[in-house]
């Protein structure tokens, strides 16, 4: 026991000097941050004497150590206890998170009564509660809610293990079928995920426990399976396992693929063949190859029944543009669903490629409506109707008195009070679900109350969100000019352009790290800092000093300078390399020349492809927002030099070869999990 005093006598000490040295000076904070430590270590003592001297106190964040207390005793809790605590706290962001756990813990002991009581209040979206709700809506008799569920089932990814028990129930009820089974076996295998496939198999009635090692063989050596013809077509597992070898070579190898199937093409049905020239001109588009195009056509032609799939239609099209086949760019949008047709990317694509065939009026249509919008595309669309780009319309500027408003709201009190405490997860939840339902005028308010504290991601996040008024001093904002401007200059590279990077790497938080360990500003790896500062003259660099922003906006913008000379100028190909890594974004250019919208839009990451474009974007409004020169979006991507590029430093540049940075701007992490 005086060990344990000893412990959190330490802890009390160092969380006075912690908030000392921070300049905390609310009363309970020193307690708040105690509570949390306590609920760390699981000691609901220590925590419960805290919530009862933070509630004293009428401290604003009280109810979350009260919520910390109530997940260490939810087990024993009974229901009305906890019925009674969620309507006590309704209005906060935890009180769905235990609603979840207080549903699983009524799922396990099959409360189902109690459970059928609460599943409607539910907001989040949690597959393992998906799963409960489904077999509690079977056990009370609504069996329809088994055919439900399907989509439950027909996913590539490992699911909870309360799921088996509702997928049990829907095999015997019939409501997953053999076809059911082997489709869901495919996507797997698909994406590699051979332990699911492993699990999903042996629900097939012709399941053999022999297989397990047969599906390893196709996986560690599928040229051999094929080539040796080591599995019989005969059976439904072993055309799927053959299919699953031949994609495992096509995602390495097109031409090697392609002669392996041609061996045993004979012993496929038309859908299987189908499916495999959609899978290799798949591989092929993301690797750029020029003979996607042509297999597309052929998975279409062969089975049109079984269309190819939504990912495989993008590809479709990006491998036209790629082409500049602007009239199959057209027909592959044609074959998407109306929902995916309504993106903003495949109605700006479709536009073009109707203007080039000629339908202007048609073309101009699309145009005038995406235009409106404000992203990549719309800005793109923008472009085709006028030669600039004219100022923003239906801005609104807030009152003081708006902001007061937003100020005096208590969810965003507490969201100022968890920023204090650096709890900017419990911050940004209490601030979306705050926000939830806000008109724009309200958006707005609460966009430059964030943008006040300087709380820039916020303020961007927030702002981002209007549809009809809009204020692009909060969207793109314009912090540390006076560091980044004389920057830029020093580097000869465009002001507009820097702070579009920065806006999408860390929303202008200082302190950002991301998951892969880039840090600061600019979102710098640390051996590109390094590097970086080598090659600036800043000899006593030391890893701390990333968080400078003097130093991590000098090293930024030197290394911007320096993947722009590696490719000569290319705006485009330089945020490329930022995000991927030079080699990366050199190898996705083309032979010939190439458009800068069509370059960005046929990257193969996904992650890469969002980031230039939206980096593009932010410049090109950055552009009018500081006063400089404002040119088109289409104009600032520009036309990609075939073979462009110098040769790629060796040596002790190879430490930059990877990834120089990946933003720190991610979605709302998981919410705190309840002790076991």
């Amino acid at each position: 026991m005086l060990i344990f005093i000893k412990r959190f006598l330490i802890l009390s000490l160092g969380t006075a000097f912690l908030l000392a040295a921070n300049g905390f000076a609310a009363g309970g904070d020193a307690e708040f941050l105690q509570a949390r430590a306590a609920y760390d270590k699981k000691n609901a003592i220590a925590l419960s004497d805290y919530v009862q001297q933070l509630q004293n106190q009428n401290y604003i964040l009280a109810p979350y150590a009260d919520y910390w207390l109530m997940l260490l005793n939810l087990e024993d809790a009974d229901n009305q206890t906890v019925i009674n605590f969620l309507n006590t706290y309704s209005e906060y962001p935890f009180s769905d998170r235990l609603r979840g756990e207080y549903l699983k813990k009524l799922a396990k002991k099959q409360d189902w009564e109690s459970f059928s009581n609460e599943i409607v209040n539910y907001q989040l979206e949690d597959p393992a509660i998906a799963c409960y709700a489904a077999e509690s809506s079977a056990i009370n008799g609504d069996t329809s809610s088994l055919a439900g569920a399907k989509s439950l089932w027909m996913q590539a990814k490992e699911q909870p293990a309360n799921c088996s028990n509702l997928y049990d129930r829907m095999q015997v009820a019939g409501a997953l079928s053999e076809d059911d089974i082997w489709a869901r076996f495919r996507l797997s295998l698909a994406d590699s995920r051979i332990a699911l496939a492993k699990a999903i198999v042996k629900r097939s009635k012709t399941f053999d426990a022999s297989q397990y090692k047969l599906i390893d063989r196709a996986y560690a050596s599928p040229a051999i399976v094929i080539n040796k013809k080591l599995l019989s077509f005969k059976t439904r597992f072993g055309r799927e396992l053959n299919l699953f070898a031949l994609n495992r070579i096509a995602k390495t190898d097109s031409l090697q693929a392609l002669s392996a199937f041609k061996s045993v093409e004979s012993q496929f049905p038309v859908e299987d063949k189908s499916y495999f020239y959609g899978i290799l001109a798949l591989q092929a588009a993301q690797r750029q190859e020029p003979q996607a195009v042509q297999w597309f056509k052929l998975a279409d032609d062969l089975d049109k029944e079984a269309s190819i799939n939504k990912d495989q239609l993008a590809w479709f099209v990006r491998a036209a543009l790629r082409e500049k086949n602007w009239l199959m760019v057209l027909k592959a949008i044609t074959k998407m669903s109306p929902e995916q047709t309504e993106e903003g990317a495949w109605r700006y694509w479709k536009a073009r490629a109707l203007a080039a065939q000629g339908q202007t009026l048609e073309a101009n249509t699309l145009y005038a409506k995406l235009s409106t919008e404000r992203h990549f595309y719309g800005w793109l669309a923008q472009d085709e109707l006028s030669d600039s780009m004219s100022a923003p319309l239906n801005t609104y500027k807030v009152s003081d008195a708006e902001v007061s408003e937003i100020a005096n709201t208590p969810a965003f009190q507490r969201a100022e009070a968890l920023l204090r405490l650096d709890y900017r997860w419990e911050a940004k939840t209490e601030w979306a679900q705050a926000t939830k339902g806000f008109d724009d005028k309200q958006l707005l308010a609460a966009a430059e109350f964030a943008s006040r504290k300087h709380w820039y991601d916020l303020a961007i996040i927030t702002a981002d969100k209007t549809t009809d008024m809009h204020d692009y001093s909060l969207r793109y904002p314009a912090p540390y000019r006076n560091l980044m401007k004389p920057a830029a200059k020093d580097q000869a590279i465009d002001e507009a352009w820097v702070y579009g990077i920065t806006r999408q790497e860390s929303r202008f938080v200082y302190s950002a790290r991301s998951n892969v360990g880039a840090s600061g500003l600019m979102q710098l790896m640390p051996a590109t800092a390094k590097w970086a500062a080598k090659r600036v003259g800043i000899n006593d660099y030391n890893n701390s000093m990333i968080h400078e922003l003097d130093t991590n906006i000098t090293l930024g913008t030197y290394y911007l300078r320096y993947t722009l000379d590696l490719f000569n100028g290319q705006e485009v190909m330089a945020t490329a390399a930022y995000n991927a890594g030079p080699s990366r974004a050199k190898k996705w250019a083309a032979v010939t020349p190439l458009e800068g919208a069509i370059y960005a839009e046929t990257i193969p990451f996904s992650e890469t492809r969002s980031y230039v474009q939206k980096v593009m974007a932010n410049a090109h409004l950055y552009a009018y927002q500081l006063g400089l020169k404002s040119i088109s979006l289409k104009q600032r991507l520009g036309v990609i030099p075939g073979s462009v590029g110098q040769s790629l430093p060796n040596l002790e540049d190879s430490q930059i070869a990877e990834p120089a940075s990946t933003s720190a701007i991610e979605p709302i992490p998981e919410p705190i999990k309840p002790t076991e």
